[in-house]
């Protein structure tokens, strides 16, 4: 059983075309610069005191944890947006939140959203909010695309 509370994280984001969904998923994990790393999907709190960090190398075949949101599409033309939102209360003693969401549609509407989600989250557990911090990003699909975006916890 793991049991370590994550003291750092950092925000990732990238998009991918291939010919099947999961070879465009795969894409978009290289264009987020992780597609080496094994996945570990966790719920969304981020620790008291942990940092916000810059993306960092990860030996290939690790285990990390990593709270995501990803979209497919298979139709040309159509638009996909992922995206993720980070909010930290002004008390550091206290548990952050991480917000995920994808839709069809542009980025800068997931961006609203998402953000939306992390306030509310945050205003519901009675925190104070320090900042919210957001990242999204979408893709017009040539073929098969896939958007990602995550919250990786170290």
């Amino acid at each position: 059983m793991i049991h370590t509370i994550p003291k750092q994280y950092f925000i990732v984001a990238g998009t991918g075309e291939g010919f099947t969904p999961l070879v465009a998923f795969d894409a978009a994990l290289g264009d987020a610069g992780i597609r080496d790393l094994n996945l570990v999907k966790v719920s969304s709190i981020v620790p008291p005191g942990c940092q916000r960090i810059e993306l960092r190398a990860i030996a290939p075949g690790s285990l990390v944890p990593i709270a995501y949101a990803s979209k497919t599409t298979t139709l040309p033309g159509e638009v996909i947006a992922a995206g993720v939102a980070v909010g930290i209360p002004e008390d550091d003693s206290r548990a952050g939140i991480i917000m995920e969401y994808s839709a069809l549609g542009h980025r800068q509407e997931v961006e609203e959203i998402v953000t939306a989600m992390a306030r509310q989250a945050l205003e519901s557990r009675g925190v104070a909010i320090r900042h919210i911090e957001c990242r999204a990003v979408d893709i017009k699909a040539e073929h098969i695309a896939a958007a990602f975006a995550g919250v990786v916890l170290l």
